[in-house]
């Protein structure tokens, strides 16, 4: 007996190890069948989820039932599901009470013939509508995920006709592009006989229209899942960089404002709560959509889903996608807050020009405007003006330059380039641009908050070097600092036996060159300073971990809440061969 129980136990185990745990409506009390089953009720929406295997679902006919359809809807990965029809030679006993089985247990070990009736393999709802079997003691459902767990949704209805659960789509349900702009596109597609057979007075449907960049969802499932993983890797991407300390993040610091608000997202209604948080661009029962603010030269996808709110289902329409057009001439760039710009003037030959324009945040409306030339030899000019009268005109050079806007809600900024007085462009300028773009102007703007007027400078950007505290492995540097806190990173760079050093010192002495094109290798600390009395704000660091008889060149920035990184004079300093 001890034996037999262990030999039950263990076969019991390994059944439903693969099989969805759920207790059969039918077994009775104290029984423990060979497979648990799952019965699918009539006219109900059923949710289950698909573990990587195979599932089965059973259910029953009335006798009078003529027919019979099995709708199922994937979620967000393509699953396998099949209908067949079990027939028994020999009927089960009508009460399962008077058996030492459940009933299913004996179906499955009984004698009988099984007939397929219906497969498919797919992402998209499929619907199976056929009489009933004549002979059929019991329909078996079996779904099966090839990837991995997922989730499915199941409708069984008995029958003639549809079962009006789910909304009715056309004969031919593509979308269709109406028109294509360059920030907009206008779409259509054939009216739902759902929609147009019921009375306006009547709005249980409605339509829902999403666009994304990526692709086409086939159910309404999906898009939700594909939102909620985007805003799951958004979410985990913030916590990274707060658990992450300072240093590997210093590269994006200054161009992020530190106090920042959300951005403003459109009101959107939702069809049911399961799918509240879906923004649909166009909503209502018009079979006619024009999505707006859109980015020129992009490819969009765009699906459109007709949903029941009554009985909480949709139907998805075959989605499109369409390409914006490019813009025809500049136009006028809107800058975002704290954004750190490269300015390129791609046509050398003439004169040129670019437009942006600049809201402060902020009911304040002040800003700064931060400019730094990065061409040696090229004349840029930047003008700003409010409501069509210029407020500033001034040139852009090299050094630092800082416009303090304040009174009016926007500001129109126009960059030109009058010329150059060289022939090229230093070749140092390449490596302080991605790809070997020849930028003219490095920019910014942020809102300034708490403030009265542009921040203040140190008295000068050189860099000293004591030469009696210079060692074989360590050097001494001092830089003068402000009254503000800041914060202050010095990198070093070794130059090679075979590098000339003065080659190496204005190789780094671009003025475009910033802590983003800089290695992390190359960073050797970062300080906050800060002294009231600027004739004492001097600051001195030591740098440590040198090679004897080495020659390196220091860099020091000083990086603060607004405006660009400024860059101090590059100062080379030579260790000594012995100690």
């Amino acid at each position: 007996m001890s034996l037999s129980w262990c030999l039950s136990a263990a076969l019991a185990l390994l059944c439903g190890s693969s099989w969805p745990q759920v207790h059969s409506s039918l077994a009775p009390e104290n029984e423990v069948p060979l497979r648990p089953t799952t019965w699918l009720p009539e006219g109900k929406i059923t949710s289950i989820t698909l573990p990587k295997g195979r599932t089965r679902l059973y259910f029953t006919l009335r006798k009078k039932a003529p027919a019979l359809s099995v709708t199922i809807s994937p979620c967000d990965l393509p699953i396998e599901w099949s209908l067949a029809a079990r027939t028994l030679k020999d009927k089960p006993l009508k009460s399962p009470q008077s058996t030492k089985k459940s009933m299913p247990e004996v179906w499955w070990r009984g004698p009988g013939t099984e007939e397929k009736i219906h497969s498919f393999t797919g992402n998209v709802v499929d619907t199976y509508r056929g009489p009933s079997h004549p002979h059929a003691s019991i329909y078996i459902l079996r779904l099966r995920s090839k990837q991995q767990n997922t989730r499915a949704t199941v409708y069984l209805h008995e029958g003639l006709g549809p079962s009006g659960t789910f909304p009715l789509l056309p004969a031919d349900p593509r979308v269709h592009t109406l028109g294509v702009g360059m920030t907009s596109v206008t779409l259509s597609w054939p009216p739902s006989a759902s929609i147009t057979s019921l009375p306006h007075a009547e709005k249980s449907y409605d339509y829902c229209v999403l666009v994304n960049s990526q692709k086409n969802y086939p159910s309404l499932c999906a898009a939700r899942e594909s939102m909620r993983k985007e805003k799951d890797q958004r979410q985990e991407k913030k916590e990274r960089r707060r658990r992450v300390t300072v240093w590997p993040i210093l590269k994006e610091w200054w161009w992020q404002q530190w106090d920042t608000y959300p951005e403003p997202q459109s009101p959107t209604s939702s069809i049911t709560d399961e799918y509240a948080d879906l923004q649909c661009v166009c909503q209502g029962t018009e079979s006619v959509c024009t999505v707006s603010e859109l980015l020129p030269d992009t490819q969009y996808y765009f699906d459109v889903f007709v949903m029941d709110r009554l009985n909480g289902t949709n139907m998805a329409y075959k989605g499109t996608f369409a390409r914006t057009h490019e813009e025809a001439r500049p136009a006028i760039i809107t800058l975002r807050e704290g954004e750190l710009r490269w300015v390129t003037f791609h046509d050398r030959g003439s004169n040129s020009e670019q437009f942006f324009t600049f809201r402060p945040r902020g009911w304040q409306q002040s800003g700064l405007l931060t400019l730094q030339s990065c061409g040696g030899g090229e004349k840029v000019k930047v003008t700003v003006s409010s409501k069509g009268q210029v407020l500033t005109s001034q040139a852009v050079g090299g050094d630092l330059v800082h416009i303090w806007l304040q009174g009016s809600p926007s500001y129109l900024i126009h960059l030109e380039r009058e010329g150059t007085t060289t022939s090229q462009i230093p070749a140092a300028t390449d490596l302080a641009l991605p790809g070997g773009l020849m930028a003219s102007v490095k920019m910014q703007t942020s809102s300034a908050y708490h403030r009265r007027g542009v921040p203040s400078l140190p008295s000068t950007l050189q860099i000293k070097s004591f030469n009696r505290l210079r060692g074989c492995n360590s050097v001494t540097l001092a830089w003068m600092g402000t009254e503000e806190r800041s914060l202050y990173c010095v990198y070093r760079r070794k130059l090679g036996n075979r590098e000339p050093e003065a080659g190496g010192v204005s190789a780094l002495t671009a003025p475009c060159l910033g802590p983003e094109s800089r290695s992390d290798t190359e960073r050797v600390l970062c300080k906050y300073f800060q002294e009231l009395n600027p004739r004492r704000a001097v600051t001195t660091a030591v740098i440590g971990g040198l090679e004897p008889g080495m020659a390196y060149v220091f860099d020091v920035y000083l990086m603060r809440r607004w405006g660009i990184p400024i860059k101090y004079a590059s100062k080379m300093v030579k260790t000594r061969k012995e100690c």
